[in-house]
């Protein structure tokens, strides 16, 4: 089994930035592929990006490209999601995700409990 817990949402002004964090534990989590997925009122859970065991490979959504990062360190058993230039539309609650088999349908066997993230303009 898997645990996940992620910190760091909270209210932030357009512009402004956010780093969330996901502490995998169990299952060997420091060697899976993880993912970031985010689910705003009303809309279907998406893929935000992920990054693959090592750290060395992430892949990310079209509309935070450029703007959020996804990295890792192994050793403390991190993963984080470095969000700038938010906008309103990244408001959303976000997850952290692994034992994914289809990132894009956000079909994954283990989910955190999400975090929200509020961006006011």
């Amino acid at each position: 089994q898997v645990q996940l817990v992620e910190s760091g949402g909270g209210l932030v002004q357009a512009g402004g930035s956010l780093r969330l964090s996901c502490a995998p534990s169990g299952g060997a989590s420091s060697t899976r592929d993880m993912g970031w997925f985010r689910q705003a009122p009303g809309k279907e859970r998406e893929l935000v990006g992920g990054i693959s065991w090592s750290g060395y490979n992430t892949w990310y959504a079209d509309s935070v490209k450029g703007r959020f990062t996804i990295s890792r360190d192994n050793a403390k058993r991190m993963v984080y999601l470095q969000m700038n230039s938010l906008e309103p539309d990244d408001t959303a609650v976000y997850y952290c995700a692994t034992g994914c088999t289809n990132y894009a349908t956000s079909r994954c066997v283990y989910w955190g409990q999400g975090t929200q993230v509020t961006v006011s303009s």
